[in-house]
């Protein structure tokens, strides 16, 4: 810790327990705590049960968080290809021209999601590419919103990788193309796993621009829950909300441990 004194450290603990405790910790217990209730009429949930549980991991929920999972991992996946792409060749751009095109890849999160949900709406809505009404629609609309996170982070990266080692492997005969697989790839791949996983979270909570796309047989869970919610049915939203978020930190665990072994490498 950068505070050396005891009392400053302290100091610093009790704020972060100040802060972190009322606007991050509590709001999570009250959804796990409403997960297993039925009723909430005092200061605490009365009437427990696992029941909702029961309903959040089979049926239409389990349906559901399918859904999200596939939705998610195949976003990832399109981003973090497109996003390395992308700042591989900018880096190769001016620097008048890399900004623009850092502005293009931020533009989806510099305006609200629900805009741009619309937008692929309207896109994606007449021939000759017509996909209103299937599950590619969402998986587009969540590469976009995404896209600019895994740029942002390979650009990073890029930004602070040593050359020596390009020139080293140039300077042997190996070919570019050889280079990037063999030297700047490896190099990179600590940073393409934490893109990845900051993707994929993002996408396994993603809700405005899903709910003005997804189709009847394609309902993510964040849909499911908001639905559950806006019948009056709190308890089991809570419940699907604790699997949404325990299934988001067990996938993101797996990318932990990847990127352990990718930053050893």
């Amino acid at each position: 810790m950068l505070v050396h004194s005891k009392a400053g450290r302290w100091a610093a603990w009790s704020l972060f327990l100040f802060l972190f405790l009322p606007l991050f910790a509590l709001p999570l217990l009250v959804v796990v705590a409403a997960s297993f209730a039925t009723h909430w009429s005092g200061a605490l949930p009365s009437g427990p049960t696992g029941a909702n549980y029961g309903a959040a991991v089979r049926g239409e929920s389990l349906r559901a968080l399918t859904t999200s999972l596939v939705t998610a991992l195949v976003s990832s996946l399109l981003a973090l290809t497109a996003g390395t792409w992308a700042a591989l060749a900018a880096q190769a751009l001016r620097k008048g021209a890399r900004r623009v095109m850092d502005a293009l890849f931020v533009l989806p999160v510099a305006v609200p999601s629900v805009v741009v949900g619309l937008a692929v709406l309207v896109a994606f809505s007449r021939p000759p590419l017509l996909l209103n009404g299937t599950a590619t629609i969402v998986v587009l609309a969540h590469t976009v919103l995404v896209t600019a996170f895994a740029y942002q982070s390979v650009s990073a990266a890029l930004v602070r990788l040593d050359p020596a080692y390009e020139q080293a492997a140039a300077s042997l005969g190996a070919r570019p193309g050889h280079v990037l697989w063999r030297v700047k790839i490896p190099l990179l791949l600590p940073s393409l796993n934490a893109a990845a996983g900051l993707c994929f979270a993002l996408s396994m909570g993603e809700l405005s621009a899903t709910m003005m796309l997804y189709p009847p047989d394609w309902m993510p869970l964040p849909v499911r829950i908001f639905a559950a919610t806006d019948r009056g049915s709190l308890f089991t939203g809570s419940a699907l909300a604790v699997v949404l978020m325990a299934t988001t930190l067990l996938v993101l665990a797996a990318f932990s441990r990847i990127r352990t072994r990718a930053s050893y490498r």
